[in-house]
């Protein structure tokens, strides 16, 4: 265990970009700090004999250890005013305001724009007005107020006839709804680095109640219902939720994570819902639908152990058949790749992986497959076709879409590519 001059000294910074490798001193990892990294799989650990060998994943962020601050950092340069709307997009949100676009990124990257569109969210809850309702409380007072807590007032009164016990129901602003928020800026204060946002946190929190321990807030999100009188804190305890979570690879967009007390974002399976959303609202406009679980699943039966194993692509949307048959649908595989795809070529595994799907899903007159990866110099397109000893196996369109622009334009592309697959099935 280190002392407690190391445990509250400055940390040492060490930057990593993803999927690459840094090596660090035996000294500055230990205990508790390998469980941590080992637990939440931001980066694989590999020991050697006077060092530590740290390799990133596909996860973005900051975390605070004993003694090294780890800065995790994303392989493109998406700025913070779109990764915000990957977000919002993705988690059904509601689209920020033109007030969120100068959130700096600061010295805690990515993360640090949650605990910013949570600040945002409260003070607009409170220029509104927080909402009060009838909270049940007991109280001890000298005159009858509420109703009288006969068993209490047998057991503890002890004679004293000037103390009643009561049970009252209090007109208040301490309703789940603001618990929550008070909750969530308490621990966005606490692990932020910026001293001015830490100031605008605290000053915040100290107008909305907060539970006497702040992660209690999670069990309320867990239970909490809307209606048109809360609805309008859906927004604010959406950031709250990733706030409250604790810091594990998904926490900003799945609602539990792992206690590692910072933020984390897995980009690729950011990438992966942005697209997802972006395919189906496209198919769903043009007459066709997001394939529902049980249909059409590649199965391989065979294996030694377990049920078959799947092959299910990110998305697999359905049309109908464009001969005007009732019962027959028309299949299109759309893969979500957050990599390099503007400059690289499609790897020879995920060639493999689309042939796949065009062999299980599509018919020989549109054997096609989309792949869509993030493109941060502009929108790309070009079109793989496999050629084998027995003729067109199939075509694989390669989509980059555009980072800098808003989502409605970054779509557009894809939007056109679905609408030729369903307006035509003849092969590219």
């Amino acid at each position: 265990m280190s002392s407690g001059v190391a445990r509250n000294g400055p940390r040492h910074e060490v930057v990593l970009d993803e999927h690459t490798s840094v090596s660090v001193p035996r000294p500055v990892l230990y205990g508790d700090d390998l469980a941590r990294l080992r637990t939440i799989k931001a980066v694989t650990v590999t020991e050697k004999r006077n060092e530590y060998v740290l390799r990133a994943q596909a996860t973005t962020g900051v975390l605070q250890l004993d003694r090294i601050r780890l800065v995790l950092r994303p392989k493109f340069p998406v700025e913070g005013k779109r990764l915000i709307d990957w977000l919002c997009y993705a988690n059904d949100q509601r689209e920020p305001d033109e007030t969120l676009r100068n959130w700096p990124l600061g010295t805690d990257g990515y993360a640090g724009l949650v605990p910013a569109a949570l600040l945002h969210e409260c003070r607009l809850l409170l220029r509104r007005g927080l909402r009060r309702s009838y909270a049940r409380r007991q109280r001890v007072d000298t005159t009858l107020r509420g109703r009288l807590d006969v068993e209490a007032q047998a057991t503890r009164c002890y004679g004293a006839v000037n103390r009643l016990h009561l049970r009252t129901f209090e007109y208040e602003d301490g309703g789940w709804e603001n618990l929550v928020c008070g909750a969530a800026l308490t621990v966005a204060a606490r692990r932020s680095t910026d001293p001015q946002q830490i100031q605008w946190l605290l000053d915040a929190a100290s107008r909305f109640p907060c539970p006497r321990q702040p992660l209690d807030a999670l069990s309320l999100l867990a239970r909490a219902q809307y209606t048109r009188l809360n609805l309008h804190y859906r927004a604010a305890h959406a950031w709250a939720r990733m706030v409250l979570a604790g810091g594990g690879v998904r926490d900003l967009l799945d609602p539990y994570g792992y206690g590692a007390k910072s933020l984390l974002l897995n980009l690729d399976v950011l990438w992966e819902r942005v697209v997802r959303r972006m395919a189906v609202e496209a198919a769903t406009a043009l007459g066709g639908r997001a394939a529902r679980p049980e249909e059409g699943t590649i199965l391989t039966h065979g294996t030694l152990q377990g049920p078959p194993p799947s092959f299910r692509p990110d998305v697999l949307l359905a049309f109908p058949s464009a001969a005007g048959e009732a019962t027959a649908t028309r299949f299109l595989t759309v893969d979500a790749k957050y990599k390099r795809y503007a400059t690289k070529d499609v790897s020879a595994t995920d060639r493999h992986q689309l042939l796949t799907y065009i062999a299980g899903y599509t018919d020989q007159d549109a054997a096609l497959a989309m792949v869509v990866h993030p493109s941060p110099d502009g929108f790309t397109r070009r079109v793989l076709r496999v050629q084998g000893p027995r003729g067109h196996l199939g075509s694989i369109e390669v989509l980059g879409l555009d980072t800098r622009v808003a989502l409605k334009d970054a779509a557009e592309p894809l939007r056109k590519a679905i609408a030729g697959f369903a307006s035509s099935t003849a092969p590219l």
